[in-house]
């Protein structure tokens, strides 16, 4: 244990930690897992913060349905997935549950890089930069406790992994999207042509919770320059689908739905040949509307709303996006209510 800790925080999430209502966020200080609460008069607490002994590679909020308070999962280099809850009692994270998959290290294929998670609160996929996908069944017991499901393979092999997030379906069987990229042929390849002519694609993974086991259920070609996914709202009053940030653009895309492609607004007096990369993003959804505020490289806060069909709210007419506001450029994005 160092004697000063950490300050940089690579990864924050926002949620109900400690109890009902209470707005908090999480943040990983490499291997120092904190908690924090912004008081009134807009300074942010530190309540605890834990060493866990290895390095945190992302975070996630968990809620089980009909629960009123969050979870805690982390994805770590120690080849487990951590479910961990905040025990006011103690002041300190208490483990719920911790289940071994994998080697040890931050590694390629073993999984700890990316976390998603369903909407509804069923089931969580953890991933690794390439290949390996474990995706986890979450339920309660008769003593109203969080269980976990002795996880369900959905590996590909010679593929790697850019982004993942859990797709709102309501309570169909949940579906997880990310974006893939296949390289057999271009590793196959020692003139490295067929680098320059491999796809991106969208793909969704589905759990069939009867059968107990995970489907690839539908991909789609996407843009080389797609870099990070945003799950949009689902129910019967929004789209579902997902948003895709690449260079330059914002798109809607989802199963059975056209792709709705917007360009992202640029400063005056950036080079043409520059591209907007957007690099963070968040979802805030409240009863009667919804939008994303994503952030380019260059710290720009761009708004982005749904113009959805007066007959159907399922069918989205265009994709609009406004400039918000330029901060610091920031390595996760939190919306408090």
């Amino acid at each position: 244990v160092t004697l000063q800790q950490a300050s940089a925080i690579n990864v924050a999430i926002y949620g109900n930690f400690s109890g009902p209502k209470q707005q908090e966020i999480a943040v990983a200080k490499g291997g120092i897992l904190e908690l924090l609460r912004p008081d009134d008069t807009g300074k942010v607490i530190s309540i605890c913060a834990t060493s866990v002994f290895g390095i945190i590679r992302s975070l996630l909020p968990f809620r089980l349905s009909g629960a009123n308070k969050d979870y805690v999962v982390i994805g770590s280099d120690s080849g487990k997935i951590s479910v961990v809850e905040y025990d006011a009692k103690k002041n300190d994270w208490k483990i719920v549950h911790c289940e071994v998959f994998g080697k040890s290290g931050c590694r390629r294929i073993v999984p700890g890089q990316y976390l998603a998670a369903d909407p509804k609160g069923r089931a969580i996929l953890i991933a690794g930069i390439e290949k390996q996908k474990f995706v986890y069944v979450m339920n309660r017991d008769a003593a109203n406790k969080l269980t976990i499901s002795s996880p369900l393979e959905a590996h590909k092999s010679e593929t790697l992994i850019f982004s993942v997030v859990g797709v709102d379906v309501g309570f169909d069987n949940p579906v997880f999207a990310m974006i893939e990229m296949e390289y057999t042929e271009a590793d196959q390849d020692p003139s490295g042509e067929a680098a320059q002519d491999v796809e991106k694609k969208l793909t969704y993974y589905e759990l069939d919770l009867g059968l107990n086991h995970v489907v690839r259920k539908w991909s789609e070609p996407i843009s080389r320059t797609a870099n990070l996914l945003l799950s949009v709202p689902g129910g019967d009053n929004w789209p579902s689908g997902v948003l895709i940030c690449g260079e330059n653009w914002v798109s809607y895309k989802h199963q059975g739905h056209i792709e709705i492609r917007t360009a992202l607004p640029r400063r005056h007096d950036l080079p043409k040949e520059r591209g907007v990369l957007i690099t963070a993003g968040t979802v805030h959804k409240q009863k009667d509307l919804f939008f994303l505020l994503l952030q380019s490289e260059y710290g720009d806060l761009y708004k982005v709303t749904f113009d959805l069909d007066a007959a159907d709210p399922k069918l989205v007419n265009n994709v609009i996006v406004t400039v918000f506001d330029t901060i610091p450029t920031a390595n996760s994005i939190c919306i408090t209510k």
